[in-house]
């Protein structure tokens, strides 16, 4: 199974470098740095991220990938520069994939550094990486809090059994509250990610797994309503008969569970789908990606934005390392989003924040669509008084739609 195509854009230039505008007030704009590690020991029947197990790197070891990330950061720092982009320190960084814990801590504890020397890490910036519940040990992890690692993200899924093996996840749930332990005992906050609606997984079984995360006391929860994607094995699986699709009806009912059980145990949701004990403990990176502030990623595959310019990097390990090898850029396409673009996406991904979006941000002539929507429960009526347009419970569940309107 291939990975998800790359989006449609224009060639990005083989010198990688962006248009002056993106200067333009880039001083007031947050930075982060996602770093992609493309490898995974197994894949999962639901993923179409761009990771590749062991039988396909093709010639491309994960012992040569870091130093391939150092030069696209290396890279990224003269083409900032020569943008005329003054330096800032990195707000946020974020080691994602993949199982970026497959590369061992001081691959990525060098890669941190690496951005350090590079731009600098702010004091307080929030630095996560993703870990498989058993791709990692406790002393791996207190080697990653030494290395300056602030967060761990597990990617838990389902602590029903049956649920894991419809999705292909290798670990055993009664793991999990191991690892967290050994996170918390190295002074990493913990974040665990869980995915509901799965083919066969009931209400009451998914009240069971949000019941065994928050007895862990997670600093921070994202629940996801499983994707489909085209041309994955549980796509097929489905296409066979062999698996229920999920159902939309099941995942509202879910969802409505996942808050009233999470808000009861004291997490405010901050994202559609994030949950956090405070403010304190939300994803800054995520946050980044939500306000379009500017990050670069790092790695075969990654996407960027700065400044209004976003672009991706070419897919394969191996594609990737030959363009960074040669001093080249990976980037294989790109867009320049207009004053239009920008302004739409404000709305598609603002509404999903906790503080809403501006009414002066919306499209004109929807007045009449946000007085039906207020007086359908789907917007809160007295954030709207405040000039800001806030989804309720309800209008959560019509994220998508009321977006598709304001807009």
């Amino acid at each position: 199974m291939s990975p998800s195509p790359l989006p449609d854009g224009d060639i990005a230039p083989g010198d990688g470098l962006l248009p002056p505008s993106v200067a333009r007030g880039a001083q007031q704009r947050a930075f982060g740095l996602y770093i992609h590690v493309p490898f995974c020991a197994h894949r999962c029947g639901y993923c179409d991220f761009n990771t590749y197990t062991a039988e396909e790197h093709r010639g491309v070891s994960r012992d040569s990938y870091p130093d391939h990330a150092k030069a696209e950061m290396v890279l990224a720092a003269r083409v900032m520069k020569e943008t005329g982009i003054a330096p800032r320190k990195l707000n946020t960084v974020f080691f994602g994939g993949g199982t970026p814990t497959l590369l061992g801590p001081k691959p990525l504890v060098e890669l941190l550094q690496q951005a350090r020397d590079t731009w600098g890490v702010a004091e307080g910036a929030d630095v996560t990486v993703e870990a498989n519940p058993d791709s990692v040990t406790g002393e791996e992890l207190q080697a990653l809090a030494d290395g300056g690692v602030t967060r761990v993200s597990f990617g838990v899924q389902s602590a029903n059994t049956s649920v894991l093996a419809v999705l292909d996840r290798t670990h055993d749930p009664e793991v999990v509250p191991l690892r967290v332990k050994e996170a918390r005992d190295a002074g990493l906050a913990v974040s665990l990610d869980l995915i509901y609606g799965s083919p066969g997984e009931t209400l009451e079984m998914w009240e069971e797994t949000l019941s065994f995360a928050v007895a862990l006391e997670p600093d921070h929860l994202s629940a996801y309503a499983l994707i489909v994607e085209p041309g994955t094995a549980l796509a097929r699986r489905i296409s066979r008969g062999e698996l229920a699709s999920p159902d939309d009806d099941t995942h509202a009912d879910m969802y409505l569970a996942t808050e009233s059980l999470l808000s009861a145990a004291g997490y405010g949701w901050y994202e559609i789908s994030n949950w956090a004990r405070s403010r304190e403990q939300e994803s800054q990176h995520n946050r980044s990606y939500w306000n379009s502030s500017d990050w670069w990623g790092v790695g075969p595959g990654a996407h960027s934005h700065v400044g209004g310019v976003r672009w991706w990097n070419v897919k394969h390990p191996a594609a990737y390392a030959d363009r960074v090898g040669a001093g080249a850029s990976p980037a294989h396409s790109r867009e320049i989003l207009t004053a239009h673009d920008q302004a739409v996406e404000k709305v598609l991904l603002g509404i999903r924040m906790r503080e809403g979006i501006s009414q002066d941000d919306v499209a004109e002539g929807t007045s009449g669509f946000i007085a039906q929507a207020i007086g359908n429960g789907l917007l809160e009526g007295k954030a709207a008084l405040a000039g800001r347009l806030v989804l309720t419970l309800q209008g959560r569940l019509v994220a998508d739609y009321l977006a598709r309107e304001l807009t």
